[in-house]
């Protein structure tokens, strides 16, 4: 009896390690990437930089990534995440810092890029051995660690907040948070668990048409991309245009329009960290639809209710509806039968990142022909794309499932 105990103790502790490992890369990527925002009008400042010039450069770390994350498609099958988590990891701390010391238009550009391009693959990578580590544990976790993500994202703008008060430059800033996160998330990758396999081919040599497996262009992979797509539009278009909508349609102050996009996030980190109980209890197929259906009804009513409480509530309707779209689009992409997981991943984080980036210029161009509450109305109608898609699309049709015991992954690969 006690032979077989400490075997499973052991288990038991690494398995712990391994979603530590996966924790603290997740908080990292938020914090870092969430810490230099509030230096951007310093940066802005310290260059003499025009708004049409600063929007050029900020280009450049979306542009970086997504990038990446082609590349990274391509790589990924090869290396396997936990190399790939270490060598952007290890990219991203190191490229952050040179932000703050770029001269020039050109130099923030290629600054923002490098960095963009670390952040783009470790995004990827990262959520490539989160999908390793559902597997091993058998359930869902993908959401609670983009939870992990957003609660890193918001320390990271308290710091930034921060920072600026007490004077502390950008480079400074970057590197203090870089190095003992480097040195913590650094080391933890160690514990980090190989790839899963894409799925076997049935016996006999041929693959039925009905069971092929996917290409970067199925129809699973761009089902998945566009469900990305349009919850990243929602989430962008929220972060640039709640305030400014709340501001200058219901003429709320400046104190009370920050709240909208506040009320967002906020829903997003409380249904993220409660969302893997969910989605160990209800099917995704069933989950994502009536949240969705609340974003719309939610978000619908705070545009026609035109009152500024009304209109925080929609926001934060809005934040409950998208908050499990990418980490169950991930996760799924993540166990399409005969594709690398790190290559699914890459093409749907791509198409979210896009989907992010296209969000608020365009609904500045709609508001521009309309108006903002006008131009708004586009994210209800791609909530309800959302209500319709995840409830068919088949790559949501199948929940996390246990993968090798925990205890054999462990003992065949992490042994040193």
């Amino acid at each position: 009896m006690t032979r077989l105990w400490r075997p499973q103790r052991g288990a038991g502790s690494t398995s712990r390690w391994l979603l530590a490992a996966t924790v603290a890369v997740f908080f990292t990527h938020g914090l870092l990437f969430a810490s230099w925002t509030a230096h951007i009008p310093e940066v802005k400042a310290r260059l003499d930089l025009t708004d049409g010039a600063l929007g050029l450069a900020l280009l450049g770390a979306p542009v970086g990534s997504v990038s990446a994350m082609l590349a990274t498609a391509r790589l990924l099958p090869k290396l396997g995440s936990r190399r790939m988590v270490q060598a952007s990891l290890l990219g991203y701390c190191a490229a952050g810092p040179l932000i703050g010391l770029a001269g020039s238009l050109p130099m923030l550009f290629a600054a923002l890029y490098a960095w963009g391009a670390f952040q783009g693959a470790l995004d990827v990578s990262m959520n490539t051995q989160a999908v390793a580590v559902e597997r091993a544990r058998g359930r869902p976790l993908m959401s609670g660690l983009h939870g992990c993500w957003s609660i890193g994202a918001l320390a990271g703008a308290v710091i930034g907040t921060a920072g600026v008060a007490i004077g502390l430059p950008l480079s400074s800033q970057l590197l203090l948070l870089a190095v003992p996160a480097l040195l913590t998330a650094g080391w933890l990758t160690t514990r980090m668990l190989p790839d899963a396999s894409p799925a076997a081919r049935p016996a006999g040599g041929q693959t039925p048409a009905s069971r092929r497996p996917p290409s970067w262009l199925s129809r699973s992979v761009v089902v998945l991309g566009l469900i990305a797509f349009a919850s990243s539009l929602c989430e962008g278009a929220s972060a640039d245009w709640a305030s400014v909508y709340l501001r200058g349609s219901l003429n709320a102050s400046a104190a009370i329009a920050g709240l909208g996009y506040t009320a967002f996030a906020a829903a997003m980190v409380v249904v993220r960290l409660s969302g893997n109980k969910l989605l160990a209890r209800f099917r995704v197929r069933r989950v994502l639809p009536v949240l969705a259906g609340i974003a719309t009804a939610g978000f619908t009513a705070g545009l026609v209710g035109g009152a500024t409480v009304t209109a925080i509530a929609g926001f934060g309707c809005l934040g409950i509806g998208v908050a499990l779209i990418i980490p169950t689009v991930f996760s799924a992409a993540g166990r399409l039968p005969g594709l690398s997981p790190g290559t699914a991943i890459s093409i749907v984080s791509a198409c979210g990142w896009i989907g992010f980036v296209c969000g608020p210029p365009l609904i500045g161009e709609l508001a521009s022909a309309t108006s903002i509450a006008v131009a708004l109305g586009l994210l209800p109608a791609l909530t309800i794309a959302i209500v319709i898609a995840t409830a068919r699309a088949t790559a949501l049709r199948s929940d996390v499932r246990p993968g090798p015991p925990t205890s054999d992954l462990i003992e065949r690969f992490t042994r040193r």
